[in-house]
């Protein structure tokens, strides 16, 4: 008795129903073209399921069918996306080559237009959207540091996004 069998005598309710048609999906999935991907898909949905204390489900052959589907599409969205993100970043730079000097020059004058645009709406704006956009913070755990309130913080940011936009607009006419 294998490590999935003894799990299946113990599980109980979508989980049990899961484990005893481990093959019906991962052939479902095959199908349905996650190839080499199948056994992975299905370890996720297992882990999800085993994860999650819903209600019962009325008919969860076809629940788990359809959660199977929906993680392989999500799956492969990811993987889509990560190839255009690829592709965007390699076209960025046609030449192979290092930018030319003009072009350095070109972007530190924007750099310099950009950063005085942030530090022209006030020090808690600047300080906001560089903790948000450059550290990571939260808006929340910013508006706690600063000492003021959540939507503060949301008007900070979206002044500072305003002001960005119509310096892009500038920088590109």
């Amino acid at each position: 008795m294998n490590r999935t069998d003894s799990k299946s005598e113990t599980a109980h309710g979508l989980e049990a129903v899961l484990l005893a048609n481990r093959a019906k999906l991962i052939g479902f999935l095959i199908a349905r073209g996650a190839g080499d991907g199948a056994e992975d898909v299905f370890q996720e949905l297992w882990v999800q399921i085993a994860g999650t204390h819903a209600g019962p489900v009325a008919n969860p052959l076809p629940y788990l069918f359809r959660a199977a589907n929906n993680l392989m599409l999500d799956r492969y969205r990811s993987i889509q996306a990560a190839k255009l993100r690829e592709k965007a970043w390699g076209d960025q730079d046609d030449s192979g080559s290092h930018p030319s000097v003009e072009r350095l020059l070109i972007s530190r004058e924007e750099l310099e237009k950009v950063d005085a645009t942030i530090n022209s709406l006030g020090e808690r704006a600047a300080a906001a959207f560089r903790m948000f956009r450059i550290d990571g913070m939260s808006q929340r755990d910013i508006a706690a540091l600063l000492g003021v309130s959540l939507s503060t913080v949301e008007a900070d940011l979206r002044k500072v996004y305003a002001a960005l936009a119509a310096l892009k607009g500038q920088i590109d006419e």
